[in-house]
């Protein structure tokens, strides 16, 4: 487990952090709103991209069990590594609705679940920490 590597998503939730903290000392500032909005979308893609990597190359979950980013979070439930699969479905969900169209009742839905997903991101850095640090 030595070349797994976290560093990158690391720096993309310390980038996340520091817009949503900065946000929360200006919640009416449209454009700061939405530059963690934007965070949150990369910090997501990352996300799920580096969980796929480790479920099928470091668990080794074959990838007839993992087809869709619904079946990575099942799975990372499944291994302990999130906790509530739900939430992961709705980040998802709001992730993926930034990208259809633009208003902003639904930015700001997006952007109190992109402070929800903070949380669960850094338990999710710890858990990848825990687990890189125990190999």
């Amino acid at each position: 487990m030595n070349d797994f590597n976290i560093d990158a998503l690391k720096k993309a939730v310390a980038q996340f952090e520091k817009g949503v903290i900065r946000s929360l000392d200006d919640p009416d500032d449209e454009l700061i709103r939405d530059g963690v909005i934007q965070r949150f979308e990369c910090t997501i893609d990352l996300t799920w991209k580096l969980l796929n990597r480790f479920l099928k190359h470091y668990i080794g979950i074959d990838e007839s069990v993992i087809r869709t980013k619904k079946d990575i979070f099942r799975e990372a439930t499944k291994q302990n590594l999130i906790c509530n699969v739900e939430n992961w479905f709705a980040y998802y969900e709001a992730r993926n609705q930034t990208s259809h169209d633009y208003n902003s009742k639904k930015a700001h839905e997006i952007y109190k679940t992109a402070q929800l997903f903070l949380i669960d991101i850094k338990k999710l850095l710890v858990r990848f920490e825990e687990l890189i640090h125990d190999h």
